[in-house]
């Protein structure tokens, strides 16, 4: 068991670590106004995801699942877990759904930048986007990590 809850508190640093610094990143890379130091972070923001939240993510999951299932958890009731399941899913969700495709967006549109040397509004618009729907679901895990520190309402 503490293998797995290793694995599960190390895939939560991974998966909040990254997902805050990446943000930290995107923003003062933004404030630059630089389309090379923009497009860099873009792109860096998208590989890290690859890198670190992706295998956070699954070791959330799997190690979560074990840990769970071993201490008999009722997944059938409403409770601080499936709770807690529900609130990762949606931000899952807005993960794959919103940021993912603005990321792109954003990636596609400073390298334009590059081109022209001034960043366009749909890149700040994209990147808005992206800051708004990056902080809810943000925000979402660090409930979810409440829930699982205090397990409970």
């Amino acid at each position: 068991m503490a293998i797995a809850l290793f694995c599960h508190v190390f895939g939560a640093v991974l998966l909040l670590g990254n997902i805050i610094t990446a943000a930290f990143w995107k923003l003062r890379a933004n404030q630059t106004g630089n389309p090379a130091v923009i497009h860099h972070a873009a792109k860096n923001v998208m590989l890290a995801d690859f890198l670190f939240t992706l295998p956070g993510i699954l070791l959330i999951v799997a190690s979560g699942t074990w840990m769970a299932e071993r201490a008999g958890y009722s997944m059938g009731a409403f409770n601080w877990l499936t709770l807690s399941l529900g609130l990762f899913g949606l931000s899952g969700l807005l993960w794959l759904a919103v940021l993912l495709p603005l990321q792109r967006s954003m990636i596609r549109r400073s390298r334009q930048a590059l081109e022209t040397g001034m960043v366009d509004a749909g890149y700040r618009r994209a990147s808005l986007l992206w800051d708004v729907f990056g902080t809810i679901a943000t925000l979402l895990p660090v409930a979810v990590l409440y829930l699982m520190i205090t397990k409970g309402f």
